[in-house]
């Protein structure tokens, strides 16, 4: 017992010296045993530097310039076939025209891969709660979630412009996808949409002689 008590002395009175009381302050640099990348050399907001003559972290833009992109795409800004699609076409962005009134007419040609990017993009991030064919019967369901029927008249009603900023901005209590899916993924699912909607509200006499054919009619 004796040599156990030393033994826990020893070993108490190192950790605190190593340690330290809990809520100490000191000024000493921490004992980093795994770094983890927490003492990187790094800028910091307001923070200071000895780079810079007055020695800020923060750097005002360079005189006489603007600003290209988000940043976020700096090959396709600084390409030759880069779009600023917020001054070339404002409606792609917004789903609005110039008078703020939601668009009507898909802004994007349609085309075969347009629709599998719309079906690629609703079924990762739609299906779950609008169903496989967006009669809001999904996953969600199961769990007291009531997603909105997307095949009714009152959605198939509704312009372009207004389905794709749902999908961006979201309703209610569906969240939004703006920082999800890109603006032309956005628009592909819309494309999608139509194309489910037009599943249910097609009528044979809109049918060729070879989908009657194939359909049994």
């Amino acid at each position: 017992m004796k040599y156990f008590l030393i033994f826990f002395t020893f070993t108490l009175i190192a950790v605190i010296s190593i340690a330290g009381f809990r809520g100490t302050k000191t000024e000493k640099t921490p004992l980093y045993i795994f770094p983890d990348m927490d003492r990187q050399q790094k800028f910091h907001p307001q923070g200071e530097n000895q780079f810079y003559g007055n020695r800020m972290d923060d750097r005002m833009p360079v005189g006489g310039t603007v600003v290209r992109g988000t940043g976020l795409n700096q090959v396709a800004v600084f390409s030759g076939e880069y779009e600023n699609v917020v001054i070339e076409r404002p409606e792609l962005l917004t789903g609005k025209d110039a008078n703020g009134d939601e668009i009507s007419e898909f802004p994007l040609p349609v085309t075969y891969e347009l629709m599998e990017l719309g079906r690629q993009k609703y079924d990762i991030f739609c299906t779950v709660c609008h169903g496989g064919l967006g009669e809001g019967n999904g996953v969600t369901l199961n769990y007291g979630i009531n997603a909105s029927n997307l095949t009714t008249d009152i959605y198939r009603q509704r312009p372009d412009g207004n389905i794709y900023n749902t999908i961006t901005y979201g309703y209610n209590t569906m969240m939004g996808y703006g920082d999800k899916l890109t603006v032309e993924e956005r628009w592909a699912v819309v494309l999608y949409v139509r194309a489910l909607q037009k599943v249910f509200s097609a009528t044979e006499a809109e049918l060729t002689p070879e989908q009657k054919r194939e359909l049994g009619l």
